[in-house]
């Protein structure tokens, strides 16, 4: 592995929620849990096929609007079934009504045969990509200041739009890009990248955090502008058992966490736990794991 530096910002430390519509009291009790234990963010997927799940867009404006603290962010929002312009607006909208804590999640999006179940275009995967760059353009120039707004695009395209509001902070649009074309689309476009450990593992962080890298360099952008926001699916142990990288004791998680942050320039860390009771993993995330690795980090 090669020297990194780790991040300039402190690490922060978040829940992934899955939008269960069956599930909502514990959806709200995570939240208000989070809130209270000094979490910082919460991620929460976006699947709108799924029968079984909340549209994820309502369910993150009622969780924010019971909070006064946490950020908010689809992990990640599904362009090809959101109007850019119009998801655009919903950003915006939220991020003045909850004081600046909304973050914008952006995919090209996954199964597509769902997607076109739904209404929604079956595009190839470079299809897809151009897309995401033309949708990033729409959502930028529907935050400026212009009175209006023409964007041309194949897939999707400004025509005299008129902007507003604007967010009250700047939100950041974090990409979750796996494929060569989506991680430089990042690098040129994009304020973060928000891979996931389930198909990102520590090498692949290395590899494609390279792209991402010299993708920026070329635009003439910093690199370290880019942000890495990490989803960390696994499970803490509470009986010492370590089966390796985040599958084992706080002690194990402390580690990880803080070689990812020095290493790997990873600045958040949204948590999935994927086994055991997922109440008591997320105090054991919070409690356990994230203040020692802001201690460690710091020190």
């Amino acid at each position: 592995m090669r020297a990194r530096h780790k991040p300039s910002r402190p690490p922060e430390f978040g829940l992934f929620l899955i939008p269960e519509a069956d599930n909502y009291p514990q959806l709200t009790e995570l939240t208000t849990y989070a809130e209270t234990a000094g979490l910082d963010l919460i991620g929460i997927q976006d699947h709108p096929y799924q029968r079984r799940f909340f549209d994820t867009w309502t369910l993150i404006t009622g969780l924010a609007m019971r909070t006064e603290r946490l950020t908010f962010f689809p992990d990640v929002a599904n362009l090809p079934l959101r109007n850019p312009a119009v998801l655009a607006k919903s950003v915006a909208s939220l991020d003045i009504m909850t004081g600046g804590r909304i973050q914008l999640g952006l995919g090209a999006g996954a199964f597509a045969d769902a997607i076109a179940a739904m209404g929604g275009h079956h595009l190839s995967a470079g299809q897809s990509v151009q897309a995401l760059g033309e949708g990033i353009a729409v959502i930028r120039a529907m935050w400026s200041d212009e009175r209006s707004v023409r964007i041309p695009g194949t897939f999707h395209l400004l025509a005299g739009a008129h902007p507003g509001p604007r967010p009250q902070h700047d939100p950041g649009i974090w990409l979750g890009a796996k494929g060569s074309r989506m991680l430089t689309l990042t690098g040129q476009r994009a304020d973060g990248w928000l891979p996931s450990a389930a198909w990102a593992p520590p090498e692949f962080l290395t590899e494609a955090g390279k792209r991402i890298d010299d993708a920026a360099a070329a635009a003439q952008r910093d690199p370290r502008a880019i942000r890495r926001i990490y989803n960390v699916s696994g499970t803490i142990t509470g009986d010492g058992t370590d089966h390796g990288f985040l599958e084992g004791p706080p002690e194990r998680w402390v580690d990880d966490l803080s070689a990812l942050y020095r290493d790997q320039r990873v600045d958040a860390f949204i948590f999935w736990p994927t086994e055991g009771d997922p109440v008591e993993q997320v105090h054991r995330y919070a409690e356990s794991v994230a203040p020692a690795v802001r201690a460690n980090v710091a020190s």
